[in-house]
């Protein structure tokens, strides 16, 4: 009897340690942690518990890193923790620094596309991206879809261009079936260079349907297109001249220059937006064919030559006011 009552005692002592033990396990868990403020913490990937352990020790976001290892594991986490790039707020505790790295919330970065860079501009904005990391590989021109992309650290270039592009062929994806009948082009690379050009010719975002259904319409007449920046990215590649176009490169023999050649360029001019390709799948009905700045950023459109003529002699005008009586007179452009 007075052995079983000694082993009954022991149990209960052993039961108590346990208990104790677990409960200031759970304290130190729960506790706050000591990092005195933000703190960016890198968990490489195929980090074990044991590593992760060791990492936020190191980044000093926990003091006790025992106690996390056993309590990740005691919650069934081991395999849960994911690689990541964390900000890790002041005094976190153990126990949510542990939910950060379960729900992977880790730190996005940002890079934004303009609408109508080149895939040459587009390519060297990823260049410059500290964070980025792997070489950029050539890519088609108007192959990329422009936006504001998140990514992680680690993230390669090349990841990131195909996540462009597939951006791009989802968007197709979705505007292409609903496209208005009557088109004058039949395949998505067609859409993507009229609407590279629409990227190209207007920065007021409003104009882009009306500026789609002008060249809609001039086509289906027969008519060149006469775009100033198709002439500019076969003559630069579509970095700005820095000058107004001369009569010189107008003349210039051209392949992209939709003053000499019928129909659409030979490839996209620009990565067009999805506002610029939506212009160019589904144009309002107008009778339209041309159009001309109208001094504030934006275009004045005309139905016939004679009312375009009248724009441009009052575009002509409002350029010699901007620029002085003396200055040179911009080159003849009808769609400009």
């Amino acid at each position: 009897m007075r052995i079983v009552l000694a082993s009954l005692v022991t149990l209960v002592v052993l039961a108590s340690a346990v208990g104790s033990a677990a409960w200031l396990e759970e304290r130190n868990f729960r506790a706050p942690g000591p990092a005195a403020g933000d703190t960016i913490v890198l968990i490489k990937p195929g980090s074990g518990v044991r590593a992760i352990a060791t990492a936020l020790a190191q980044a000093r976001v926990v003091t006790r890193p025992l106690v996390f290892r056993v309590a990740v594991m005691r919650r069934g986490k081991t395999t849960a923790l994911k690689a990541g790039e964390y900000l890790v707020p002041a005094s976190a505790s153990m126990s949510q620094i542990m939910d950060m790295l379960v729900e992977h919330k880790a730190i996005q970065h940002r890079i934004t596309i303009a609408e109508g860079l080149t895939s040459d501009m587009a390519l060297a904005v990823l260049n410059g991206d500290p964070i980025l990391e792997g070489p950029a590989t050539v890519t088609p021109e108007g192959s990329l879809l422009p936006e504001t992309y998140l990514f992680e650290r680690g993230t390669t270039r090349a990841e990131l261009l195909a996540r462009m592009h597939k951006a791009q062929l989802d968007l197709l994806a979705e505007l292409w079936p609903k496209r208005k009948q009557g088109l004058p082009f039949q395949t998505m690379e067609d859409a993507l260079k009229l609407a590279s050009i629409i990227e190209k010719e207007t920065g007021v975002p409003a104009e882009r349907p009306r500026i789609g259904a002008v060249f809609i319409n001039r086509i289906k007449a027969g008519m060149r297109l006469e775009s100033d920046p198709t002439i500019i990215y076969g003559l630069s590649k579509g970095v700005p001249l820095g000058h107004p176009l001369r009569q010189s490169e107008l003349d210039t023999p051209n392949p992209y220059s939709t003053y000499q050649i019928d129909g659409l360029p030979p490839t996209p001019i620009c990565n067009p937006g999805r506002d610029a390709i939506a212009a160019a799948l589904n144009p309002p009905d107008t009778q339209e064919l041309f159009f001309v700045a109208d001094g504030t950023g934006g275009h004045v459109f005309a139905k016939t030559g004679a009312e375009h003529a009248r724009n441009v002699a009052q575009w002509r005008r409002i350029q010699r006011e901007q620029a002085g009586q003396n200055a040179a007179p911009a080159p003849a452009d009808p769609l400009r």
